[in-house]
């Protein structure tokens, strides 16, 4: 019964991701000649240039190669879930082609529509599947280049549709808008697939380190490290203190350095992915 649920949420999020790139597509792109990138972006360049067919049928047809290929790489559940979400997208972005378009400006539409595609995008990324076509090969390229944000690598692979799109429209601004688009849609799904691994690393320079350091693990349940230091004037060596905590627990951590030394020196930085006990575990599928 849990499975069933599991995989009914799991389903619901990948639709959920393809209506919602669908309403970006075509609420703020395509009436503004722009687009996301990707097969979506190629097949209206495709259906703009032949004058036939569909968005959302062109799409599925190009799909078919690129499943075959990629299936065979990464897996049978990635493969199934982007299954389902090509043809969540597909069936989107023509069941919803007929909703009234909002007149905006090309810059408010590559804005919004860029957004809204890459929260749609980040969904079904995160639920570890695709809505295929080049969404494929940025997966296959994320396996290669894993220390690339796959926000990063999407938006590169996309820049090339996007001067497809100002050649095929002859029109240099489309060119220069779907890159604002392409640009938003890369930083909004980095921003929706690593929301959760989003953690902070503190560095603690004090004398009380000792007592820093075992305060950290009673009260915020965090490991801490020692690492070894050596004042540069002083030349006295002491210990650092190296600690990864959870976003929400930062201004705990503070507060309570700050209690124990109020002179220590406090070093925060963000960090992604932390690995390890009370943190996320290693997958060869994580992105």
């Amino acid at each position: 019964m849990k499975k069933g649920i599991q995989t009914a949420i799991w389903i619901g999020k990948l639709i959920v991701g393809g209506v919602l790139f669908a309403l970006g597509f075509n609420l703020f792109l395509v009436p503004n000649g722009l687009n996301a990138g990707g097969l979506s972006g190629l097949s209206m360049v495709l259906v703009h240039m032949l004058s036939f067919g569909s968005v959302g049928a062109v799409t599925m047809i190009i799909n078919l190669p690129l499943f075959l290929f990629g299936g065979k790489k990464i897996g049978k559940r990635f493969f199934i879930g982007s299954l389902i979400g090509m043809a969540a997208l597909s069936a989107a972005i023509d069941l919803l082609a007929s909703l009234p378009v909002p007149g905006t400006e090309p810059l408010i539409a590559a804005l919004y529509g860029g957004a809204l595609c890459g929260i749609g995008i980040g969904i079904v990324f995160a639920a570890g599947a695709s809505t295929g076509g080049s969404d494929i090969v940025v997966r296959l390229l994320k396996m290669r280049y894993q220390h690339v944000p796959i926000g990063m690598i999407s938006m590169c692979f996309d820049l090339t549709v996007a001067v497809l799109t100002g050649l095929v429209f002859q029109d240099i601004s489309r060119t220069l808008y779907s890159g604002v688009a392409i640009f938003v849609t890369g930083k909004v799904i980095d921003a929706v697939v690593y929301r959760f691994d989003y953690s902070k690393v503190a560095i603690i320079i004090s004398k009380q380190y000792e007592t820093i350091a075992r305060a950290v693990g009673q009260k915020l349940d965090r490991g801490a490290t020692f690492l070894h230091g050596q004042g540069v004037y002083s030349g006295n060596e002491t210990k650092v203190v190296l600690t990864a905590v959870k976003r929400q627990q930062i201004a705990d951590l503070k507060a309570l350095v700050v209690q124990i030394d109020p002179d220590a020196f406090i070093i925060v930085q963000e960090a992604h992915q932390v690995l390890g006990d009370g943190f996320a575990r290693y997958s060869k599928d994580s992105l």
